[in-house]
């Protein structure tokens, strides 16, 4: 039999032997261990031998249920972005129109997602096969923009513009070892403007007016509302738009 491909391993739909011994791993304890791993001593530091080690196995037994690396990653990205947030909740909990408490639930639940496997941020870019929870969380978000008179490009575009923005932070939040990043940027352009302010005025009036908002830390949140806005006045525009003439 055939080794499966990622697809199939993605969407379950390899052929398993129907006879035999019983298997002594699992695939899903294969992709959590890797998972595990990848977030406790990064990316670059998971290989089949080490992965091997960790499961108490011989270093060959885990290529019985997965190719190779590759197919490994892809597996271990979509096991851990999970399922996207039932969206409904946001509708029914917010006094701000629906696809915008959607959209706005679908981003900070994502950002969520890559703080917690940093990891995922290298793994979800450029064209690969997507897993059913990717698509899932793609299904989501266009779901919210139903009804809102965008296009289909439109709504693709706008998952893209929003995830773009949540991806960027949680990039520097991962490389600055934190949550606190607009804290930790202050400080150190702090030690910079203490001898060089003079040459810097909007730089050094800018961050001294956000010092004075006490605990702000608010990019995430401040990029999705202006995404949002925008959203919301082109939304305003096919709305006033007359039907086409038949």
């Amino acid at each position: 039999m055939s080794a499966p491909t990622t697809v199939e391993l993605l969407w379950g739909t390899q052929q398993r032997p129907k006879r035999g011994p019983k298997p002594s791993l699992s695939l899903s304890r294969i992709v959590a261990e890797a998972i595990s791993l990848a977030d406790t001593e990064g990316l670059a530091n998971l290989s089949m031998q080490r992965l091997a080690e960790r499961l108490g196995c011989a270093k060959m037994a885990p290529y019985r249920y997965v190719p190779g690396k590759a197919e490994l990653t892809a597996l271990m990205l979509d096991t851990a972005m999970g399922a996207p947030p039932e969206l409904t909740v946001a509708k029914a909990n917010s006094t701000e129109e629906p696809w915008r408490a959607q959209l706005r639930r679908w981003a900070v639940t994502i950002f969520d997602r890559y703080r917690a496997h940093p990891w995922t941020l290298e793994l979800a870019v450029g064209a690969r096969p997507f897993g059913p929870n990717e698509m899932g969380w793609l299904e989501a978000a266009l779901g919210a923009l139903s009804g809102t008179g965008l296009t289909g490009a439109e709504r693709l575009d706008t998952v893209v513009l929003l995830n773009g923005h949540v991806r960027s932070l949680a990039q520097q939040a991962t490389a600055g070892g934190g949550d606190d990043l607009e804290q930790q940027l202050t400080r150190q352009l702090a030690e910079v403007l203490a001898t060089h302010g003079d040459r810097y005025r909007e730089v050094t009036a800018a961050f001294a007016d956000s010092a004075a908002a006490s605990g702000r830390d608010n990019a995430l949140h401040f990029g999705i509302d202006r995404i949002l806005d925008g959203l919301a006045a082109l939304v305003a525009r096919r709305a006033r738009r007359p039907a086409p003439a038949r």
